[in-house]
């Protein structure tokens, strides 16, 4: 239990991360810019919440895949295929989890007054400035919401992370493949604790959202 706990928790911290540095890159685009594509691109983004983990997972098979140009490229980079391994449960919930990451911080952005902005702008702040000093700081309460989103969501990742990954005590057993494993062994004691461990877990990562948007500086 001890050991999918950790990997549960290491993964779910891995894709917080970099899915929210990604969002923070891509987010501003998305929220002030108007361009060909842009209805596209958000309707990509936002695919992973309507496909069945099942179902993405399978095509992330085939695309991992050796006989894939991409499976065979990440092979020869890393020396090994991403199936049934950390790397490609990592590579999964990036994908399944990507909507959590972009699109609350794409909305909290689009609410920014361009007035601010403009006001930024007259006072010599350049662009990074004023999205660094400004946008961010403004947008904070989208963001964290972002973070948690990603955090939970990854914690209880199963049918994309089972289909990927496999079930690798160690390796890839996460602790809600544990939970699904002990049930199917009957041993409901073990389920329970594990279970337990899971929900308290997302209730504090939940009180800690609260606590930090309640401390964020709210602006007119």
């Amino acid at each position: 239990m001890k050991e999918a706990l950790i990997i549960s928790l290491k993964l779910a911290l891995l894709t917080t991360v970099i899915l929210m540095f990604f969002s923070l890159l891509i987010s501003p685009i998305l929220a002030f810019k108007r361009f060909k594509g842009r209805a596209l691109i958000l309707g990509l983004l936002t695919t992973p919440l309507v496909i069945p983990p099942t179902v993405l997972g399978f095509y992330l098979i085939l695309l991992f895949s050796p006989e894939s140009f991409l499976g065979r490229l990440i092979t020869e980079i890393l020396g090994r295929n991403l199936l049934f391994s950390f790397e490609g449960i990592l590579m999964a919930s990036l994908v399944y989890s990507l909507p959590f990451a972009v699109l609350p911080v794409v909305s909290a952005m689009s609410e920014v007054k361009k007035e601010y902005i403009e006001t930024a702008y007259v006072f010599g702040y350049s662009k990074l400035e004023t999205y660094l000093k400004m946008v961010i700081p403004l947008s904070l309460n989208g963001i964290i919401t972002a973070s948690i989103l990603v955090f939970a969501h990854t914690l209880g990742e199963f049918g994309v992370v089972l289909m990927v990954g496999g079930n690798i005590p160690g390796e890839t057993q996460t602790l809600s493949i544990f939970i699904y494993d002990s049930v199917q062994a009957m041993d409901y004691e073990t389920a329970h604790k594990a279970s337990l461990i899971l929900v308290v877990v997302s209730l504090i990562v939940i009180f800690l959202s609260s606590f930090l948007e309640k401390k964020n500086v709210k602006f007119p």
